[in-house]
């Protein structure tokens, strides 16, 4: 199954001049539940089940680690709670919203209002700035090109790239494009971030920074974070570790890599 790149702004900007309306959660209720989940697709070779019965709470504030082996499903489990994906069968709810029974334009508003998402390539538009980049979704919500700008700019600054920010993507290392990615992510305050391997194309000591500034962004911002990744070593800095397998979650009590 190939990965899903992140709402581009030719598909956001549908969502322009949409109503900014967040609810407000009770603080004992789970910012996402999911609940006897299945997700199967049709194949040349028969019927593939990822999940089966799958249930998941997630409390507001809490920063949660999803390991597994490859194709377990971890990618597509992120896509459903993020409404970039439909389930087969069960119940999705993030936010108090159901995302499963939203419309394509009611799902994509929701992406843009409610989730920011950072992925293991950072799918920056080369032809733009670092601070273009990140103004884009902003600016699919109808904000002025300057508010735009400036909030672009604000966030750069918060992920240690004020001076980057009229570099376009080819002139940054890798480090670097995946904090231009975390600031388009977060541009737009969002309650839940999902990160699907934000380390996994960087080297080992660029890898352990961009998960420093993940976990000071969690914090700063009141995120709550679901991450995806095959480092269980970063994975053990999480409040939470579920490991998935066998179409199911559970906590992961296990030494051995994912």
């Amino acid at each position: 199954m190939t990965e899903t790149p992140p709402v581009a702004a030719a598909e956001v900007a549908r969502t322009r001049r949409e109503p900014d309306v967040r609810a407000d959660l009770p603080t004992d209720t789970p910012i996402i539940r999911v609940e006897n989940l299945e997700k199967t697709y049709r194949t040349a070779r028969g019927s593939l089940t990822l999940f089966k019965n799958l249930d998941l709470e997630v409390m507001a504030g809490e920063l949660v680690a999803i390991v597994g082996q490859s194709g377990a499903g971890k990618s597509t489990l992120l896509h459903i709670l993020g409404a970039l994906d439909a389930p087969s069968t069960g119940r999705v709810y993030c936010a108090s919203t159901n995302v499963a029974s939203l419309t394509s334009r009611q799902a994509a508003v929701f992406r843009n209002r409610e989730i920011g998402y950072v992925w293991q390539f950072h799918y920056l538009l080369p032809e733009f700035t670092a601070q273009e980049n990140v103004a884009m979704p902003l600016l699919a919500r109808g904000q002025s090109r300057r508010e735009a700008n400036e909030l672009a700019a604000n966030w750069l600054r918060e992920v240690g790239l004020e001076d980057r920010r009229d570099h376009r993507p080819g002139e940054l290392s890798g480090g670097e494009q995946q904090r231009v990615a975390l600031a388009r992510a977060l541009v737009n305050n969002p309650r839940l971030l999902l990160a699907d391997e934000p380390t996994g194309d960087l080297d080992e000591k660029t890898a352990h920074q961009l998960f420093d500034l993940l976990e000071r962004m969690h914090a700063n911002h009141g995120l709550t974070s679901i991450v995806v990744t095959h480092n269980m070593e970063l994975a053990a800095r999480c409040g939470r570790v579920l490991r998935l397998e066998g179409g199911r979650l559970a906590a992961n009590n296990r030494e051995s890599n994912p």
